[in-house]
């Protein structure tokens, strides 16, 4: 990695004041917190097939024929049915095409359009396996990946909890909240279609969060042992500057391949690209200005034993 040119631009060392600037941080975060809940309510999110309702079916060519997975999704598409998606399978021999059907149009009626304009779009065809998801299937669904939302919070809450003080938990949680309310916000404004993918994302979106997070408290918590007489917002500084460099390589190298993905990777995937680059980013922005800012307005315990961390027993003596 020495050799990679970019490596060198990035600074060994910085001695950046990030504290200072903590408090027009918090403004502009309550302010994009508030807009992005505001958002979520009205307009809405962009529900899609998985949360919605729709229906599923699959089409296949005849001989093993290749189909044309572009001219397939045009068709749907142009019978303005909504979130439309088409995923290849067996070599794109046959296909998986999801789309919505209107509540003031009979089920059977949109399957039969659809069939239609597919068999104009790209030939014979046989379809199979036709389903259609009930409202109610997909509003347990939506609430299921909330739940899963919430539990994930709550578990690396008690993570954060367990491993530090529980200042450094309040921080972690506030952080965590903080990116997942703002990429709700990126979803809404950007008309993004949340499905389970999108799921996919906000859950890894709290786990590179979480991440990056115990990687400044740990730095903090080391620090704090070692300049017991040091200002806590000095050490803060100190903390962050050391670890920034590591942070900025990190998370420059997931963007650049979400980038990627996200230019690359088709309609199915650029949404999931998009969250997870704007998830990344902000979840770097939270560990310098929202977890360790709620640190410095707690306080934390520097006499002594309330310091050290608390070992998470695997079989091995803990860290000195």
């Amino acid at each position: 990695m020495r050799g990679w040119p970019l490596i060198k631009v990035l600074p060994v060392k910085t001695n950046l004041k990030f504290v200072s600037f903590a408090k027009y941080a918090a403004i502009m975060s309550a302010v994009l917190v508030i807009a992005s809940l505001v958002g979520v309510f009205k307009p809405g999110l962009n529900m899609g097939i998985d949360f919605r309702g729709g229906a599923v079916m699959e089409l296949t060519k005849p001989d093993g024929q290749i189909l044309d997975l572009e001219q397939v999704r045009s068709a749907v598409d142009g019978l303005g049915l909504g979130d439309v998606q088409v995923q290849g399978i067996d070599n794109d021999a046959s296909a998986i095409v999801k789309f919505q059907v209107p509540d003031d149009q009979p089920q059977a009626q949109v399957v039969a359009q659809v069939q239609t304009a597919v068999t104009a779009a790209v030939g014979e065809v046989t379809y199979s396996g036709v389903s259609v998801v009930g409202s109610k299937v997909s509003g347990e669904l939506f609430a299921s990946g909330l739940l899963a939302l919430g539990a994930a919070v709550v578990l690396m809450f008690a993570y954060i909890w367990f491993r530090f003080e529980p200042q450094f938990g309040f921080g972690a949680v506030a952080g965590l909240l903080h990116d997942v309310i703002l990429t709700f916000g990126l979803i809404v404004v950007m008309r993004l279609e949340f499905s389970l993918n999108m799921v996919a994302a906000i859950l890894t979106v709290i786990g590179y969060s979480m991440n990056d997070t115990v990687v400044v408290f740990d730095r903090l918590r080391e620090n704090l042992r070692k300049y017991k007489t040091m200002p806590l917002a000095e050490v803060i500084d100190l903390s962050i500057n050391e670890t920034l460099t590591r942070t900025i390589i990190t998370g420059l190298t997931a963007v650049m391949v979400l980038a990627a993905l996200a230019v690359y990777g088709g309609p199915a995937l650029f949404g999931f690209s998009i969250a997870l680059m704007f998830g990344i980013i902000i979840g770097t922005y939270s560990s310098i200005y929202v977890g360790a800012p709620i640190i410095l307005l707690w306080g934390v315990n520097r006499s002594g034993a309330a310091e050290e961390a608390k070992p998470i027993k695997l079989g091995m003596a803990s860290r000195p």
